[in-house]
């Protein structure tokens, strides 16, 4: 519903630099705040299916382009917070054709949508119980549970680093937990890194510099995914 692509993971963008890492932070659509809290909104929710293609596509175009950007398309991850970490996960785990990325590093990633859309709490109960047994409950359930990366894990998923912080109210630290216990049982890879007493959202995390040391653990972590290349052994 909100966020920019410039300012909402600024904090990301530095450290990234630093380390030698190319990046290219995208847009996706969204759903119009102003149709927040009616029935509509809702309705409106269920088609953000189209904003996992804008990744989707996002992935396509740097790896037609890497050429131009001078970049590796065969050493591609994906980062992303909030809702852009849900996007950047089920991205990864059903690309498009010839998407295939490498890593998945998700800030405080919603995994389990149906879940979160029953206990968030800036959805109005009213609004809850406004479709509770109706039709329209069971539909968007249907495909909340289909956008949920916790329904999309399987064996050959790429790895997967959630960092999440521990006093998340928005987003349950637990979905992160719970995100990375269904990937080991399939048998992927997947790590999490609690920020300890940190909420939502990264720029909240700044004003501390103890929430802050998810930086050095993200470009280690990122760093152990690259393949040696001829030129480094």
């Amino acid at each position: 519903m909100a966020g920019d692509r410039k300012h909402s993971v600024q904090p990301l963008l530095q450290p990234l630099s630093d380390a030698g890492f190319a990046w290219f932070s995208i847009s996706y659509r969204r759903v119009n705040p102003a149709d927040y809290g009616s029935k509509p909104a809702i309705a409106t929710a269920a088609l953000l299916g189209g904003a996992v293609d804008d990744v989707r596509q996002a992935v396509a175009f740097v790896k037609e382009h890497a050429a131009e950007y001078q970049v590796d398309p065969s050493r591609i991850s994906l980062v992303g917070e909030s809702a852009g970490a849900q996007l950047s996960a089920m991205a990864a785990l059903k690309p498009g054709p010839d998407g295939n990325v490498d890593a998945v590093v998700g800030l405080y990633c919603p995994s389990d949508l149906v879940t979160l859309i029953q206990t968030m709490p800036f959805i109005p109960d009213s609004l809850r119980q406004a479709v509770k047994g109706t039709p329209f409950e069971g539909l968007l359930f249907a495909y909340l549970r289909e956008l949920s990366p916790m329904n999309a894990v399987h064996p050959g998923a790429p790895p997967f680093l959630l960092i999440h912080g521990t006093a998340d109210t928005v987003v349950p630290f637990q979905q992160s937990v719970d995100m990375c216990n269904k990937m080991r049982q399939a048998g992927a890879k997947c790590d999490v890194y609690p920020v300890d007493g940190a909420g939502h959202g990264l720029k909240f995390w700044e004003a501390a510099k103890r929430l802050t040391t998810y930086k050095g653990a993200m470009i280690d972590w990122l760093k152990r995914r690259e393949p040696v290349l001829p030129s480094e052994q």
